[in-house]
């Protein structure tokens, strides 16, 4: 049985259903595949899962010493966080309710065995 690392980002600016778009992206790739991809791509989430793919790489590494080469994305989920809600002023009176989300994104990484 591998291991596996996690890292976890909390109250991230972004809607989940844009993130989601790039965390299928790189689901089951190695983390080299994924860290390209992601350096690549114009989507501003595209920054905020490399950051915590680096922090779930760092991870694997120092704490339970895992050979970076071997490293593979086994999970990563984005769920929705708390929104919140503010208002703008409309014509004739009327206002509007614009709902800010925010997305909890957590990356798990593990060791292809080679058998």
């Amino acid at each position: 049985m591998s291991k596996m690392v996690q890292a976890k980002l909390k109250y991230a600016k972004i809607s989940p259903q844009k993130a989601r778009l790039v965390a299928n992206q790189i689901r089951n790739s190695s983390v080299n595949e994924a860290m390209d991809l992601l350096i690549f791509s114009k989507k501003k989430v595209a920054s905020i899962i490399k950051g915590v793919l680096k922090s779930a790489i760092t991870n694997a590494e120092h704490n339970e010493g895992m050979d970076i080469d071997l490293l593979y994305i086994s999970s990563i989920q984005v769920d929705q966080g708390p929104v919140t809600k503010r208002s703008m002023a409309r014509a004739k009176g009327r206002g509007n309710v614009i709902l800010k989300k925010t997305s909890h994104i957590s990356v798990k990484v593990s060791e292809k065995n080679n058998l």
